[in-house]
């Protein structure tokens, strides 16, 4: 788990890439979208940003209703533990407003995005491989949310234990959870930042 100091670093370079990006007149956001075009449900970038290095894995997408949960959509961040060819853990969705600034964080269930589901130790633990060190599709949003998820680890970490405890609580086969359409977010923790 990163120290008080890493954290710190971690919001520093969040900031210093969200700088960058304002001073150059553009975001997170329209340095993955297509300019014209967007389509609901759809991953952006179209494969998966994948670094074989780490293990880590992100994409992009937003739902008919993201609007209402007051975000434009989210980044899917994963790890796929053995390589490309393992199945990848979910690990948090981080959702942002159309300026691309951090609005909240929350966990799925399994149906959502698939993969090999880890209980809250295992997928705490793959945390710190998280780390996307990218030129494609562009390095500052890469490094932005390496940076988030770093900055927010303890966070992270507390709402995998909250998914697990609110799946205990169903008291039902956790295998037809997974499957139920009714249950798509399992914890979550809404994030008030400075907005400009």
């Amino acid at each position: 788990m990163p120290d008080a100091q890493a954290r710190q670093r971690a919001a520093q370079e969040m900031a210093y890439c969200e700088a960058l990006l304002a001073k150059s007149g553009t975001s997170s956001l329209l340095k993955i979208l297509p300019s014209q075009g967007l389509t609901t449900w759809k991953h952006y970038p179209e494969k998966d940003v994948f670094d074989a290095d780490s293990g880590a894995q992100w994409y992009y997408h937003c739902h008919d209703d993201s609007a209402s949960l007051g975000e434009h959509g989210h980044f899917h961040c994963f790890i796929r533990p053995e390589g490309r060819d393992s199945e990848p853990c979910h690990l948090i969705a981080v959702g942002v407003d159309a300026k691309g600034r951090l609005t909240r964080l929350f966990t799925v269930n399994r149906w959502v995005v698939g993969g090999k589901w880890h209980d809250a130790r295992t997928t705490n633990a793959y945390l710190e491989r998280f780390n996307v060190e990218l030129a494609e599709p562009d390095f500052l949003v890469n490094r932005w949310l390496t940076a988030a998820v770093a900055r927010y680890d303890a966070e992270i970490r507390q709402l995998n234990l909250d998914r697990d405890d609110y799946l205990a609580s169903l008291g039902r086969d956790f295998d037809t959870v997974f499957e139920d359409r009714s249950i798509e977010v399992m914890s979550e923790l809404q994030i008030v930042a400075e907005r400009d």
